[in-house]
């Protein structure tokens, strides 16, 4: 017992981390069955074959090709404003600030299948058709807040004496903003858009609101699993996976090097 509440907070942390990865080991082994039937949701025997052909369920890649567009271009959109607003906010006081403020986290707040029907009625209004342009635009507007809220914790924290010194040593604006203000709030911009293109690829409800005939991949496993569900779509998602994992740990062991060579 005394060992359990010295080393509480420790497997506590260790069960969590297990509850959150578990349904990622799940469909990590799935990938690698072969089902009898159409469902792959029983254990029948282990085979490459998914693997080797990872396109081979009709249309299943071009859906995936398309969210990853619409997660790309959503990210650049986002960052993008989501950047100048964080910026503005921060460093400048105007009228009414503090409800462009609350206005800004308000997606955040609010359920996806309120702002998506909000996103349809206000396309619909306007004429727009539905597809590819609207699914960006409303991608765009919930991840806005999103990079505004990670970019704007950076700003915060900022040492505003770094930039008076560059200042003092006759650095233009452009040269302050481009080797003191960027290089210190890229940690709050890269967390924003990958955090951005994340939700942009995995959003489903917001998607299927404005899709029209447009089907992403998310849109495609959902149709996917009312006829049976392939194997080959584990396969993607391990590897999404197995992606993520990487670049986690290539930014972790990239910070790691610029703490010890800050310090040596």
């Amino acid at each position: 017992m005394r060992w359990i509440r010295r080393n509480l907070v420790v497997i506590a942390g260790l069960l969590t981390l297990a509850y959150l990865i578990l349904p990622n080991v799940v469909v990590t082994v799935f990938s690698f069955n072969n089902p009898s039937g159409r469902f792959n949701y029983a254990w029948q025997e282990f085979s490459f074959e998914a693997w080797q052909d990872p396109c081979g369920v009709a249309d299943m890649c071009g859906s995936l090709s398309l969210s990853l567009q619409i997660a790309l271009w959503a990210t650049i959109g986002a960052t993008v404003l989501g950047t100048m607003i964080a910026f503005a906010m921060v460093r400048y006081r105007f009228r009414a600030r503090g409800a462009i403020n609350s206005l800004i986290f308000l997606p955040m707040a609010m359920p996806e299948v309120v702002m998506a029907a909000s996103l349809l009625a206000l396309f619909l209004n306007m004429g727009i058709q539905l597809g590819f342009w609207t699914i960006m635009i409303a991608h765009i507007m919930f991840c806005l807040s999103f990079v505004v809220a990670a970019v704007k914790a950076r700003v915060l924290s900022m040492d505003p004496r770094l930039e008076e010194a560059a200042r003092d040593l006759y650095a233009g604006p452009v040269q302050t903003f481009l080797r003191v203000t960027l290089p210190i709030a890229a940690p709050g911009i890269a967390s924003g858009a990958l955090l951005s293109f994340a939700l942009s690829f995995d959003d489903f409800i917001i998607t299927n609101f404005n899709s029209g005939n447009t089907v992403t991949f998310p849109m495609f496993v959902w149709g996917s699993a009312q006829r049976g569900t392939p194997v080959q779509i584990n396969v993607i998602g391990t590897a999404m996976f197995i992606i993520a994992v990487l670049v986690v740990v290539a930014g972790q062991i990239t910070t790691n090097r610029r703490k010890k060579s800050a310090t040596s």
